[in-house]
């Protein structure tokens, strides 16, 4: 059996946190934007170090294991 945890949680955090596509922080006139599709160089970043910390949670913290 493969434990697909990891990579099924790692997809879908990639898929969510993008920058602009389901929402932006910061943005560039506020500091939280919905679906802008835009991105810049903070946004990028500060997206990053959340998926960090989540993967982090997700896989080491909680050791979340999904079997199949």
């Amino acid at each position: 059996m493969k434990n697909w945890a990891a990579p099924l949680i790692a997809s879908g955090l990639f898929a969510f946190l993008s920058p602009g596509l389901v929402f932006q922080m910061p943005g560039k006139e506020r500091p939280f934007e919905f679906m802008n599709m835009k991105t810049s160089v903070a946004s990028i970043f500060l997206h990053a170090v959340i998926y960090g910390l989540l993967i982090i949670l997700f896989l080491v913290i909680l050791d979340i294991h999904i079997y199949a």
